[in-house]
């Protein structure tokens, strides 16, 4: 949705999710093992091509873009 508004008003937009602090989790941690985890907003990372389409059907030079999104907010864990 903000790729199509940002096409077509030729604007750039962002938007953001927060994380709130109270909350908490509870894991199993086998024997010889320790549990990491991180609490946070995760995102996507998008990329793709620029380039303009003039009338007479030609386009511009090609530039690889980066964009990326809020994905979610939440625990990322991982055992060690």
């Amino acid at each position: 949705m903000v790729a199509k508004i940002e096409g077509k008003f030729d604007v750039n937009l962002s938007f953001k999710l927060t994380a709130k602090l109270g909350n908490n989790i509870a894991v199993d941690t086998p024997p010889k093992k320790t549990t990491n985890a991180k609490y946070g907003v995760y995102r996507l990372k998008h990329t793709g091509k620029s380039y303009k389409i003039y009338s007479s059907c030609t386009t511009s030079a090609k530039k690889t873009i980066t964009s990326y999104s809020p994905y979610r907010v939440g625990w990322y864990l991982w055992e060690s």
